[in-house]
């Protein structure tokens, strides 16, 4: 069996689990979640626990066993506590902004970027020494929030001689050694 697919889920105070054929609901104090499953993984209610069953030992039913059980337990910590990235904007002038709901980026372009909020999906401009260099992304859906803090960073990943650009938290840029200019001059 699955090591991470034949855990149960304890289920929250405050969580429902709906399920719906392979379709399954989850209710919490920070929103709704729905999402629909591989209709041969076998998901019950047993108590206060979710528990995710595979008809055999099929090499493609053995990988959508622990697939499951993550997309479930990810979907109940989501409702219950939410999720959250954070990102660190470094580099002279490089600031963000809320625009709205908004994220407004200025990052070293002759024109400034506008990054739509999503559904789901809410942002926070946080002071680092007196400069707007902190974004915090948060949602429920831990996929949402992930992908959209990715797509923030592909705006202006950071680059390898001095480090700016906008990286997440706790990141090490590894930075090459830049021309020395003595370097393979003959004399």
């Amino acid at each position: 069996m699955s090591r991470i697919g034949k855990l149960p889920i304890q289920i929250p105070a405050g969580v429902k689990a709906t399920i719906e054929g392979s379709q399954v609901t989850i209710e919490g104090p920070k929103g709704r979640l729905t999402r629909e499953f591989h209709p041969d993984m076998a998901i019950r209610t047993e108590g206060e626990a979710l528990l995710v069953e595979r008809p055999d030992d099929d090499k493609n039913h053995r990988a959508l066993h622990g697939l499951t059980r993550s997309l479930l337990y990810n979907m109940v910590e989501g409702v219950s506590k939410g999720y959250e990235r954070v990102l660190e904007i470094q580099g002279v002038g490089y600031r963000a902004a809320l625009n709205g709901k908004n994220l407004s980026l200025s990052v070293g372009f002759s024109h400034g970027v506008e990054v739509p909020a999503r559904d789901g999906i809410s942002f926070e401009v946080g002071q680092d020494a007196a400069r707007n260099t902190l974004v915090m992304i948060r949602g429920i859906d831990k996929e949402l929030v992930g992908s959209t803090a990715a797509q923030i960073r592909a705006l202006r990943k950071p680059e390898p001689y001095k480090g700016k650009g906008i990286r997440y938290r706790g990141e090490v840029v590894k930075l090459k050694p830049g021309k020395s200019g003595k370097a393979g001059v003959k004399k």
